[in-house]
């Protein structure tokens, strides 16, 4: 995103060292369960831009293969399940600038979503976020094409983009938003939009951008700009999205793989304060809705859940919340709350992922629960019944004290298969940025 919120942009200048360290955890939930924390990069000496709003994806093909990525240009592969890491530097002729989005295709291509720069200027430069870049990956993560990219509308801005792909089909799927002028104040003149983007031969190619919200936004990237759309699919090629605007969670969705969506949105819920919100330590914090869509043939095959943060019960006590449809969208479930902490502590920054082998739900999030101050640990919030109820487990090894003069980033991300999750968070200890996976695997799912 084009905000110093959005791109990345800390006020500190970071200082880096770069040794892989690996450590057993002990959490605090009501089964006490270990996992190894596994410290996947920091940031490069004297560097601006720290690593953060990491992604993660697991290779369907063959779960011990990993990718990841980190803003602004880095990317991560394993072999080895994520016990150990390697690295390098995403480059394009579009430019790199930011929001990383990492998914794979059922036949294990990685596809590696960003903001462009074609100019190389960052922000001196008059096309930054012209369009949204996508590079292919088709040895596991280990290196990247030169990248297609969809919405090329300049001089209108590109950005907060998420993908999706069909596993039948492969055809991969864009949603994001568009700004007429970025920052503008100017409610009569200027506005945001999701728009939709779709290839079908393997991200060569792109469609041209489909506008598909009801409601334009404004420009100001805050609660009134529509903003966060995340697409998902469904068992039938159904093409679902949500987003958040003007303190609701909205839905659309096609039954035509994209060319046709639905005159008029569906609400999934109120989000009270909107996406945006204060979180103490961080700087401008969001919770933007998350969208998945369970393929499985389990029980709940077909399941649609949104996951999103909100402060609907005060600004102390922001919270993890999930509503689901079991119509395709039509309707929805009374949210519920996914932390199972007691009131006054905040929880903020979740991602959802849905076990596409089981059909079981997991959320990542940052959580106070056990403080009265700033220091924040990663939780991981488990479903096996549909959503219905939650196991909250500590998978971070010890606390952090994030500050608002580095920036944190928008996301952190999770990604699950065969019963093997792997979440991805950012942390900060004594001014230095570093992101980190947990090593967690269940024994449903494994073939």
């Amino acid at each position: 995103m084009k905000s110093v919120r959005a791109c990345a942009i800390p006020l500190l200048l970071i200082a880096f060292c770069a040794p892989v360290l690996l450590f057993a955890q002990k959490n605090k939930s009501a089964k006490p369960q270990t996992f190894t924390n596994v410290l996947i990069a920091k940031g490069e000496k004297n560097s601006s831009y720290g690593p953060c709003e990491p992604t993660i994806c697991i290779n369907p093909t063959n779960i011990d293969n990993v990718a990841a990525g980190a803003i602004l240009d880095r990317y991560y592969w394993s072999d080895d399940g994520g016990r150990t890491w390697q690295s390098g530097k995403l480059a394009s002729s579009h430019g790199v600038f930011g929001d990383p989005v990492l998914v794979a295709d059922n036949t294990g291509n990685f596809y590696y979503a960003h903001l462009s720069d074609p100019e190389g200027k960052q922000w001196a430069g008059e096309k930054l976020l012209d369009r949204i870049v996508i590079q292919k990956s088709t040895d596991g993560g280990k290196t990247y094409s030169d990248g297609s990219y969809c919405g090329n509308r300049h001089p209108k801005d590109q950005d907060k983009h998420w993908l999706a792909t069909d596993p039948k089909t492969h055809a991969v799927y864009c949603t994001w938003t568009e700004f007429d002028v970025y920052g503008s104040h100017d409610l009569e003149n200027d506005h945001s939009r999701i728009l939709f983007s779709k290839s079908t031969d393997g991200g060569i190619s792109w469609s041209d951008p489909l506008k598909i919200n009801e409601f334009e936004g404004d420009c100001e990237d805050d609660d009134n700009t529509t903003e966060g759309a995340v697409p998902a699919v469904g068992p039938n090629g159904e093409v679902y999205v949500a987003w958040a605007w003007n303190n609701r969670i909205w839905f659309d969705k096609s039954l035509d793989g994209g060319k046709t969506w639905m005159d008029k949105d569906v609400v999934v819920a109120d989000q009270p304060g909107g996406w945006t919100f204060d979180i103490p330590g961080i700087t401008r914090c969001n919770g933007m809705p998350v969208l998945v869509c369970d393929l499985s043939d389990g029980p709940n095959r077909g399941t649609l859940y949104v996951n999103w943060a909100d402060q609907r019960r005060g600004e102390n006590d922001t919270d993890i919340w999930l509503s689901k449809s079991t119509d395709g969208g039509k309707t929805w479930s009374k949210p519920k709350r996914v932390n199972n902490d007691g009131k006054g502590k905040q929880q903020f920054l979740s991602w959802l992922a849905v076990d596409q082998t089981t059909g079981h739900l997991y959320v990542v999030f940052y959580d106070r629960r056990a403080y009265a101050d700033e220091q924040t640990d990663v939780y991981l919030a488990v479903s096996r019944n549909g959503g219905k109820s939650f196991e909250n487990i500590q998978i971070s090894e010890s606390p952090f004290d994030p500050t608002k003069f580095v920036f944190f980033g928008d996301y952190n991300h999770i990604s699950a298969h065969e019963g093997r999750v792997r979440p991805i968070w950012t942390r900060l200890e004594k001014g230095v940025l570093s992101v980190w996976t947990a090593l967690i695997d269940f024994e449903e799912g494994k073939k």
